[in-house]
């Protein structure tokens, strides 16, 4: 068993570790994505090159990585297995190896993961981020709150093991989401849609 989910996780690591921006962006002739904006490799990012297809592509390619990792093992090697591909898949795009271990902040890839373990969470994580995007303008604040009422969604759906693992992997979100907070804070972070 304890092999199984080693097989799961690393799976899972090497889904999350496919950098959808920065393949997209490169294939598509435009500067290199870590040295505009943000300098992150995800959609938000992408959206600052000004091309809104290239960053709806970066973010579905985010978020199936992750849920494709989940569904695979899960058919595989069952739940348990699903979850450890689901925590690999957020950790290989926060840290893929490929990139210095220097990724993107995990939004996209835990919406996926989400869609794949329980995706009515998935839903009502989205419709928050549209509803706080559309409010106030800031793709980090609205992936902050969003984050924050997924464990409690679980917890009170009676998945107490998968509120457990999102609990931890929302406070990862936001430990990468620091900088963002800060300038969230100080009135400086760039809103959606904002080139530089």
């Amino acid at each position: 068993m304890i092999g199984t989910l080693l097989l799961a996780l690393a799976f899972g690591y090497l889904c999350g570790s496919i950098p959808f921006g920065l393949i997209l962006t490169r294939l598509a002739g435009t500067e290199d994505l870590r040295s505009i904006g943000s300098g992150n490799i995800g959609a938000t990012n992408v959206l600052r090159t000004g091309n809104k297809g290239l960053a709806a592509a970066t973010l579905i390619g985010d978020m199936l990585k992750g849920t494709v990792a989940v569904i695979a093992a899960g058919y595989i090697g069952g739940p348990d297995a699903a979850i450890a591909a689901g925590v690999g898949a957020f950790v290989g795009h926060l840290f893929p190896v490929w990139l210095k271990f220097k990724g993107g902040k995990g939004v996209a890839t835990y919406i996926g993961i989400l869609l794949g373990l329980f995706w009515p969470a998935a839903l009502a994580f989205c419709a928050i981020w549209i509803a706080v995007a559309l409010i106030f303008r800031y793709s980090s604040l609205a992936a902050l709150v969003a984050s924050v009422v997924v464990p409690l969604m679980l917890f009170w759906s009676q998945h107490t093991t998968l509120a457990a693992v999102f609990a931890l992997l929302t406070a990862v979100l936001w430990i990468m989401h620091r900088a963002n907070i800060t300038r969230l804070m100080n009135g400086t972070e760039g809103k959606i849609g904002k080139k530089g």
